[in-house]
């Protein structure tokens, strides 16, 4: 839902909801059924249905008549029921695959009290509770096997409609539109005049797919829209946890936090504010340059652009209850967002990307946010070698991909994983840019003198035994002059 739950905005839903047919398969009426189990099945039923209509979310509603639609009001208050000790809405929750933000909401009209329960849409499988896919079929409630081919359309749905041109707020007026997303910034940043007219405008939206037109002069929000630009993304509730989180960390671990910032605005719009916002807390040095001090930052800024241009577009928007990431700790700097990466992380140089948001990474190339495909990475790298900086670590951990930077480490700081890492990434690299890592290339990335060519050869060594580098042709060769490409070239 994409405005404040308001006595007037309910009444206004309820209204609405009222005025469907009576065999809607997204929205069932009650008048006091209360069983948990079966509130359960009609939740998956609810959100299954949702999908397979196109609709942002599915309603369950007690106090409304289901044959007349009639308001008579009801005793059931769900934020207030249980299940044996637990709270109701907790036990739901426990046995639905995959769980899913739905909510519950009290209130009352016409001195009689009505609830309901808002339920997303199913978005990358069928909704089940306890094991068991339902779906509506006209006013009844059904398990989805019995209808495999209500079941081969509901995967068609998942397979054929991405996440961006997911409904993110739905029948809404033209006015709230305008009061939801920063129109003028998406103006801005793809440098075009901003149109006289309110039309003018959502035309232009519609266009690219950031919202389109519902029945009645009403519109619907897109999820491509909302979290490019809204205002205030918790607005937009399934989308609150997406905002981009900054945690400052006083030491080397989690133990204390110096202070935390939750950016409140879609990527695009703000992605220079949270670009900024980094500039002003990541820490810097102090270094003399012909006798003269000043101070710059310890990590390059156009790596840090790149890996959170990246960690936007690359999130698996499909889990729940995560969203991107920054951490900040004394000597590293963490970039963390939700879901595996679709390519190998020893691949991220060198293999150009997949995403899972296409239309996402699209738009943010198109407005310079991002860089054409692969080159982010291979930039982060270069970065990191011209200012001479441990090699950037790329991880999966916990189900989440994480791209760590570091500060300045002194040659003989590093371990041996730093410097294996570091060759091979600097092999990746000169590969990319079609020529080939050698001894003496290797020397300059560490700053080795020429005279311990021997240092740059253990490393080479290591790295060859680690199964990542491999000389390019080890018969025609000379040793002085052997060239080395990565494992996969």
């Amino acid at each position: 839902m994409a405005r404040s739950d308001s006595e007037e905005y309910l009444a206004s839903l309820l209204h609405e909801l009222r005025q469907l047919p009576k065999e809607t398969e997204w929205v069932e009426f009650k008048c006091n059924n209360s069983n948990p189990d079966e509130i359960g099945e009609y939740i998956s039923a609810l959100a299954n249905s949702a999908a397979l209509l196109g609709k942002a979310n599915a309603y369950l509603i007690w106090g409304v008549d289901n044959e007349t639609h009639d308001v008579v009001g009801t005793t059931f208050h769900p934020t207030q029921a249980k299940k044996g000790n637990e709270e109701l809405e907790n036990w739901l929750i426990q046995p639905m695959n995959p769980r899913i933000d739905f909510r519950f909401i009290d209130f009352e009209l016409d001195d009689k009290h009505i609830a309901l329960i808002e339920i997303p849409r199913a978005a990358h499988q069928p909704v089940q509770f306890k094991g068991i896919k339902y779906i509506r079929i006209g006013s009844y409630k059904k398990k989805l096997k019995d209808y495999p081919e209500k079941e081969r359309e509901l995967w068609r749905i998942f397979d054929v409609t991405p996440f961006e041109q997911q409904i993110a707020a739905e029948r809404i007026d033209a006015s709230e539109v305008l009061t939801l997303l920063d129109y003028p910034a998406y103006f801005k940043l793809l440098g075009i005049p901003l149109p006289e007219t309110r039309s003018g405008i959502l035309t232009r939206l519609v266009d690219d797919r950031m919202i389109q037109p519902n029945q009645g002069e009403k519109w619907d929000i897109l999820n491509l829209g909302a979290i490019l630009f809204a205002s205030n993304l918790p607005k937009f509730r399934h989308l609150a946890r997406k905002a981009v989180r900054v945690i400052e960390y006083d030491g080397p671990g989690r133990v204390k936090t110096k202070r935390e910032h939750e950016g409140h605005m879609g990527y695009a719009a703000g992605f220079e504010d949270l670009i900024s916002f980094l500039n002003t807390v990541l820490p810097e040095n102090e270094v003399i340059e012909s006798a003269l001090r000043k101070t710059v930052p310890m990590y390059p800024e156009l790596a840090i652009r790149e890996l959170v241009a990246n960690l936007i577009i690359h999130q698996d928007f499909s889990v729940t209850g995560a969203g991107p990431m920054v951490e900040i700790f004394d000597g590293r700097l963490e970039i963390t967002n939700p879901g595996e990466p679709l390519v190998d992380t020893q691949r991220f140089l060198g293999t150009p990307p997949r995403s899972r948001n296409e239309d996402l990474a699209s738009f943010l190339r198109r407005v310079n946010i991002c860089e054409e495909r692969g080159s982010g990475i291979e930039k982060v790298v270069f970065q990191t070698e011209f200012y001479q900086l441990p090699a950037p670590l790329f991880e999966v951990v916990g189900g989440c991909t994480r791209a760590t930077l570091f500060t300045h480490k002194s040659f003989v700081d590093m371990d041996k994983a730093d410097r294996v890492r570091a060759c091979y990434l600097h092999a990746c690299l000169q590969r990319v840019q079609h020529t080939f890592m050698t001894n003496a290339s290797l020397r300059k990335r560490f700053g080795i003198l020429d005279k311990n060519r021997a240092q740059a050869s253990r490393i080479i060594k290591a790295t060859i035994d680690a199964g990542l580098i491999r000389q390019n042709d080890p018969k025609g060769e000379s040793k002085k002059d052997t060239k080395y490409v990565p494992y996969w070239a």
